[in-house]
C-alpha cells in the first residue's frame, strides 16, 4: 500500500478519534474521554510526517498526547513502586546538555569573533528583553506567588536548542543562532540567578548560590563531558552519536508528563490563562528579539536568527531549576506548557519567512518580483 494512503488513513482515524472525544464531552463526559483524545494526539503526530509542509510539527504533537496523557493519567508519572519519577529530571536534563555538547565544537565559537554585534545583540535580547517580558506578565496576573515566579524564571532562560532548527527552516543564519545557544546557555549559571533575585525575590525567596550550583551541575558538568565527547570519540562511537537527538527527544517528553502530573490542579483550575501567558511571553519574544535586529541594523537574516532565538525558551533546563528549588509543581509548570507552544508558533514563524526569502538571498529578478505586485 502506498505510504501516502497509510498516513492519510492515520489522520482519518485521528479525525474520528477527535469526534468521539467532543461528542463525549458535549455529553458531560469529558474525564471518560482521555484514551480518544490520546489516541487522535498519537495518531495525528504520525499521520502529519507523510506531509513535508506539517512534517516538522511531529515532535510537538506528540508532547501534546505526553501532555493529555498526564493529565489524565497523572499516577503514573508521580511514583514507580515508592520511588519519586521527578527524581529523574536531573539526570535528563544533563543528558540532554551532553546531547548539546557532543553537537558543538570549536567552529561554534569562532562566530562569536567574526560576528561579535550580532552575537551581543541575540544575548542581550535573551537576557534582558525575555526576563522583564516574565516580570511584566507575571505581575499584571493573578497567580499565585511560585506560579508568577515560574513565568519570570521561563523568561530568564537561555535560548532552546531547538532555535538552530527553527532558524534553518526561516532561512535565518544557523551559525549565529548556534553561538548565541551556545553563549547563553554557558552564562546561564551566572545570569539565572542573579536575574531571578532582583526580578522575581519579590514573589519568593531566591537561594542564589543554591540555584548556581544546580545549573552549574546542569550545564557546565555535562556541556563539557560533551565537548571532550565531540573533540576526542566524535565519529568513534557512531550508535551514541545517531541515539543522542532521540534519547533528548524522550527525556523532554519524560519531563514535561513529570511536571504536568505533578501540577495537575494548577493547570486545571487555572489553565487557560497561564497558557496565554506563555504564549504572550514566546510571541512578544519573537516580536521584540525582530525589532531590536532591525534597530541595530542588522541583516535580515540575522534579525530573523534573533527573533527566533529571542522568543525561544531552553524550557527543560528551566525544569530543572525548578525541581533544584523543589517547587516543580507550580515554579515549574508555566515551563511544561512552554514547549508545545514553542513548538506551534516557531513552525509557523518560520514556514512564513521560509516563503519570504531574506533580500540578500534574492537574485536581482526575484526582488523585482517581490517589489512589483503580480498584478500591476
Amino acid at each position: 500500500m502506498n505510504k501516502i494512503i497509510v498516513y492519510r488513513i492515520l489522520l482519518g482515524v485521528a479525525t474520528l478519534c477527535l469526534l468521539v472525544a467532543l461528542v463525549m464531552a458535549i455529553s458531560g463526559n469529558l474525564s471518560q474521554a482521555g484514551p480518544f483524545l490520546i489516541a487522535f494526539f498519537v495518531l495525528l503526530a504520525v499521520g502529519v510526517k507523510g506531509f513535508p509542509l506539517v512534517s516538522g510539527l511531529t515532535f510537538t504533537i506528540s508532547i501534546l498526547a505526553v501532555v493529555v496523557t498526564a493529565l489524565y493519567y497523572p499516577d503514573y508519572f508521580i511514583e514507580y513502586r515508592g520511588f519519586e519519577l521527578a527524581t529523574l529530571i536531573m539526570p535528563l536534563i544533563q543528558i540532554i546538555m551532553f546531547g548539546m555538547g557532543c553537537s558543538m565544537g570549536v567552529k561554534d565559537f569562532v562566530e562569536l569573533a567574526r560576528a561579535p554585534k550580532s552575537v551581543f545583540v541575540g544575548v542581550a535580547g535573551q537576557f534582558v528583553i525575555m526576563p522583564f517580558l516574565g516580570l511584566a506578565l507575571a505581575s499584571f496576573s493573578n497567580f499565585s506567588p511560585e506560579i508568577s515566579a515560574g513565568i519570570i524564571l521561563l523568561g530568564c532562560a537561555p535560548t532552546s536548542v531547538t532555535a538552530s532548527v527553527m532558524c534553518f527552516l526561516a532561512r535565518a543564519n544557523i551559525a549565529l543562532a548556534i553561538t548565541i545557544t551556545s553563549v547563553t546557555t554557558l552564562l546561564a549559571p551566572l545570569v539565572i540567578p542573579f536575574l531571578m533575585k532582583i526580578l522575581a525575590g519579590g514573589f519568593i525567596e531566591i537561594d542564589v548560590l543554591g540555584m548556581m550550583w544546580g545549573i552549574v551541575q546542569m550545564v557546565f558538568i555535562p556541556i563539557g563531558a560533551g565537548l571532550l565527547f565531540n573533540r576526542f570519540l566524535s565519529g568513534k562511537a557512531k550508535w551514541l552519536d545517531d541515539a543522542m537527538p532521540l534519547v533528548s527527544m524522550i527525556g523532554v517528553g519524560v519531563i514535561v508528563a513529570i511536571i504536568i502530573a505533578a501540577g495537575r490542579e494548577s493547570i486545571l483550575s487555572i489553565g487557560v490563562e497561564l497558557v496565554m501567558n506563555v504564549v504572550l511571553l514566546v510571541v512578544l519574544g519573537y516580536f521584540f528579539g525582530y525589532w531590536t535586529g532591525r534597530l541595530f541594523k542588522l541583516s535580515e537574516r540575522d534579525t530573523r536568527t534573533i527573533s527566533i532565538t529571542t522568543g525561544m525558551q531552553n524550557a527543560g533546563l528551566i525544569s530543572g531549576i525548578a525541581k533544584v528549588m523543589g517547587k516543580i509543581a507550580t515554579v515549574g509548570l508555566a515551563t511544561a506548557i512552554c514547549g508545545p507552544i514553542m513548538g506551534v508558533t516557531s513552525s509557523i514563524l518560520a514556514a512564513y519567512w521560509n516563503d519570504n526569502p531574506p533580500k540578500e538571498d534574492l537574485s536581482p529578478e526575484e526582488s523585482m518580483e517581490k517589489a512589483v505586485p503580480a498584478n500591476s
